[in-house]
């Protein structure tokens, strides 16, 4: 039986960004399905989520007063989505709202393969989105309340960033073409009354930004410093910055808004 409050699935939600969102949708009244990878993927340069990140954000989402199915998904494999959804269409019986968040961005991958690092940014930058969209966009059709769906891109989903690593090179392309699948979905299901964004942060206090990491890469690609420097005097962004750009995306107050890039990022775009 469908429930009365609004649902959203939410990949990437152990920590970060996801977790920003998770909660604040939370505080809206949404219940969350969220997973996360809570594994490492070795051509990533810095720490991914664990089992105990995930559990802290279904605990935040609850403290907000708000239901979470918190599960273990990796958006490279369709069927385990898949089952997530199903298994929280059981439990909350509908979905609204799909973030398509889950990201990595290695700097300097630890693995000497430039094909093993391509492959593995864009298999969970791009085609990740593209399995969080697919299992879940029947559900928003079939509930026939029209929906949301917000990307998470990246400024470097604008504009070229300098860098000259074939993980960056990867991480720019990914978050590219997530605009095209972006604006090709707008366009697909707008006659479902389902609205399609995408959002672009700068750089986000996340440990995907940690220092340990952009410091060595920004020593040793300095034009990158140069193509990425905001306009406002504090670039650094808060997760929870961009998550409110987010929850008022997939408000009623956005109601017509649908196949936008919006940037969350102090400026660089500019």
């Amino acid at each position: 039986m469908s429930g009365s409050r609004r649902v959203a699935f939410v990949t990437g939600a152990g920590r970060g960004l996801g977790r920003a969102l998770c909660v604040r949708l939370a505080e809206d009244g949404i219940d969350i399905m969220g997973v996360d990878i809570d594994e490492q993927i070795a051509s990533v340069d810095y720490a991914l989520s664990t089992p105990a990140d995930l559990e802290e954000t279904a605990r935040l989402v609850r403290a907000a007063g708000a239901a979470m199915l918190a599960r273990r998904a990796d958006v490279r494999d369709s069927a385990r989505l898949a089952a997530v959804v199903d298994e929280g269409l059981d439990a909350f019986g509908r979905l609204d709202i799909v973030c398509a968040n889950a990201g990595i961005s290695p700097w300097t991958s630890p693995v000497d393969d430039p094909e093993t690092v391509w492959r593995d940014v864009i298999d969970v930058n791009l085609t990740g989105a593209w399995n969080t969209v697919r299992e879940a966009t029947p559900a928003l059709v079939a509930g026939g309340r029209g929906g949301s769906i917000v990307f998470t891109s990246s400024v470097a989903g604008l504009r070229g960033l300098g860098g000259g690593t074939v993980a960056f090179n990867a991480y720019t392309a990914s978050k590219h073409g997530l605009v095209g699948l972006m604006r090709t979905l707008a366009r697909d299901l707008g006659r479902e009354n389902i609205r399609v964004n995408s959002i672009h942060p700068g750089g986000i206090d996340t440990t995907m930004m940690g220092a340990e990491q952009v410091v060595p890469f920004m020593t040793a690609h300095p034009h990158f410093g140069e193509t990425a420097s905001p306009a406002l005097p504090d670039g650094r962004l808060d997760p929870r910055e961009v998550a409110q750009a987010v929850a008022w995306l997939v408000s009623d107050a956005a109601s017509k808004i649908t196949g936008v890039t919006l940037p969350v990022d102090a400026g660089v775009a500019l």
